[in-house]
């Protein structure tokens, strides 16, 4: 449960009223001035740029959408005043590739990824309120979910409001250079675990939203091995599937405390590890981590028996058998 100290009245909880209508605006519970006040999910120099408009998007309930049908109500002046600035920042990092984006506040990237990902799980929770109550039910979702939804929804209102993190980030974000080809567009999300991945121009972005740095440490190791050295694309769709499985892995949900001191409200983390002796992950298991990396190199056609043919030892594109980092220009594979 999330910890309220006097809670100023500035700070919005649309969980708390699990109001999802378009009449609200998603950030900030304002009454909208019409229902036609809403702002696309995925930004429209994203769709521009990849031809994303009319190309498919399934929902959880198995309908599709379009990419441009995925939209959020925001109010206006909301949305000129702290969104239209950060993705004006974000396309201009975006268009020049990984060092630009290396250079911009990691915070902004969360905010921008955390926005994203909320606008598709408002969406979510949009068709799954209308399946349900055509079935004559009450739309039912995970307390622990809520949680987490919670907790995101939270963290990007330090988009709008005088927000202090004291000392802890509440995300884990990762930004590698990969060779990709010029009009890639690889886009995952995991909502359940809160996990964001995006690959695109000369760089693969990762970020689990909602962990306070877990998965970061977790694949310290990893990530040191790598350093900024360039991946193939085969080798960032490894790291992204050994991040995407210890999200899965990850067993904590993160509690915060909230106290407003004058003008800020400052949020802390309390310990991820709790009064539990309980690891922050469950065991890894190579079985399972082969099937989703099967599915993470679909593009290179790699099956289950031949990812995991060693059990003990998966099959890695990124390491060799002594654990070294395998150079990107060392990988002969089609691209």
């Amino acid at each position: 449960m999330l910890i309220f100290a006097a809670m100023p009245a500035q700070i919005y909880s649309p969980f708390e009223s699990f109001n999802f209508s378009n009449s609200k605006c998603f950030l900030t519970g304002q009454t909208l001035n019409s229902p036609e006040e809403r702002i696309q999910v995925f930004p429209q120099w994203l769709m521009s740029r990849y031809n994303l408009e009319d190309q498919p998007f399934k929902l959880l309930d198995e309908t599709m959408a379009t990419y441009k049908d995925l939209k959020i109500p925001c109010n206006a002046a909301i949305n000129e005043q702290y969104l239209e600035p950060l993705e004006a920042e974000i396309a201009a990092a975006f268009d020049h590739g990984y060092e630009a984006v290396k250079a911009l506040d990691d915070q902004k990237l969360f905010q921008w990824a955390g926005k994203l990902l909320y606008g598709i799980i408002f969406n979510e929770i949009q068709a799954g309120i209308r399946l349900q109550h055509a079935q004559g039910e009450e739309f039912n979702i995970s307390q622990s979910i809520i949680h987490k939804f919670s907790n995101l929804h939270l963290m990007l209102q330090t988009l709008n409001l005088p927000l202090a993190l004291e000392g802890f980030k509440p995300y884990t974000l990762c930004l590698f250079k990969v060779d990709n080809k010029e009009d890639v567009f690889g886009y995952r999300d995991e909502i359940n675990t809160l996990t964001f991945s995006l690959r695109i121009k000369d760089f693969g972005l990762i970020i689990c939203l909602q962990d306070n740095g877990a998965n970061g440490s977790y694949h310290k190791e990893m990530l040191e091995k790598i350093g900024d050295q360039q991946l193939h694309p085969i080798q960032f769709e490894e790291v992204n599937a050994r991040f995407f499985y210890s999200a899965y892995l990850f067993n904590r949900l993160p509690e915060y405390e909230i106290m407003p001191v004058d003008d800020t409200i400052y949020i802390e983390a309390a310990p991820l590890r709790g009064t539990s002796s309980k690891p922050l992950f469950d065991d890894w298991v190579n079985k399972i981590y082969g099937q989703v990396l099967e599915n993470f190199w679909k593009n290179w056609g790699y099956l289950l028996l031949e990812i995991i043919k060693n059990p003990n030892s998966p099959m890695s594109f990124l390491f060799d058998a002594n654990g070294d980092f395998v150079s990107a220009q060392a990988i002969e594979l089609p691209r």
